[in-house]
């Protein structure tokens, strides 16, 4: 492959199955371009690609025919208009998820400010940051069990100059005692014997699985979330395709009012929330 052009390099990795757009961003990657930079690889097709890049471009290409996502070989994704810094530490922040920051979004519009805001299970701090951004007089927390993970998040926090109180710990036991006026979180959701995990094996199991319904930690934020939530407050879920209707209950067995879900882009009912009562 050292001696054949850039436009040959990158007709051979379609023909190797690699789709389009991917084998173009694999291939500005090799050349040590911007990813997204398609416009000087038209600009350069005719150019030989060394043998230093043909090295690179077959060492990713590898990478992604075993199920690798782009985003951790880019070592970025596009989120709610943010660039978030992304590795196999963290779940690649998809754009269902931005379901959820919408609909929170609206929510503290409707609020007192500054409003406290939670994100349980930040993973590389999409949701919060995204808040952040949003909304910045808010007040945004931020959770996560995975100390790689709030790493990730804090490194994305400083690089993007966002204030987000990062702290360690499953759920809401890493803030005791505290109280918000709206708690938001895209848990895992998917089921232990799920047959899409095979297509997941490169992200963090323990970021996409929860028991054998996959409703186990929905469960244990419904549940925990009455006592760290104000009067009046909020809880936002994200879920699986089929699981609004699971979790609504779980939201109204546990006390919830004006219960409800929200689609995403598909039209799937991908999150769904309620209100804790005001106090009375």
């Amino acid at each position: 492959m050292t001696s054949t052009s850039l436009r040959d390099a990158l007709a051979q990795l379609q023909r190797d199955g690699i789709d389009r757009t991917d084998a173009h961003m694999l291939l500005l990657l090799a050349l040590q371009h911007s990813p997204y930079d398609r416009a000087w690889l038209m600009a350069h097709d005719a150019d030989t690609l060394t043998a230093d890049a043909a090295q690179r471009l077959s060492d990713l290409a590898q990478r992604r025919q075993r199920g690798e996502p782009m985003a951790y070989l880019r070592g970025d994704q596009e989120f709610f208009g943010l660039t978030l810094q992304v590795d196999a530490r963290v779940l690649v922040p998809r754009p269902d998820t931005e379901t959820l920051v919408t609909w929170t979004i609206e929510q503290l519009d409707q609020m007192p400010q500054p409003a406290r805001v939670l994100d349980l299970g930040t993973g590389s701090g999409a949701i919060a940051l995204a808040i952040k951004a949003e909304r910045p007089a808010a007040a945004v927390f931020a959770t996560d069990a995975s100390d790689d993970a709030l790493q990730v998040a804090q490194a994305n926090a400083q690089r993007l100059g966002l204030t987000v109180s990062f702290h360690a710990g499953a759920w809401l036991a890493a803030v005791p005692g505290q109280r918000f006026d709206l708690i938001a979180s895209n848990p895992p959701y998917i089921a232990d014997a799920d047959p899409h995990m095979a297509a997941l094996g490169h992200e963090p199991r323990s970021a996409l699985t929860a028991g054998a319904d996959g409703l186990d930690d929905l469960r244990a934020i419904v549940a925990n979330a009455p006592e760290a939530l104000q009067p009046g407050g909020w809880l936002l879920l994200e879920h699986g395709h089929d699981q609004a209707v699971a979790v609504c209950a779980l939201l109204q067995a546990a006390g919830f009012e004006h219960v409800g879900s929200r689609d995403d882009l598909a039209g799937i009912a991908r999150c769904s929330g309620g209100q804790w009562p005001q106090a009375r």
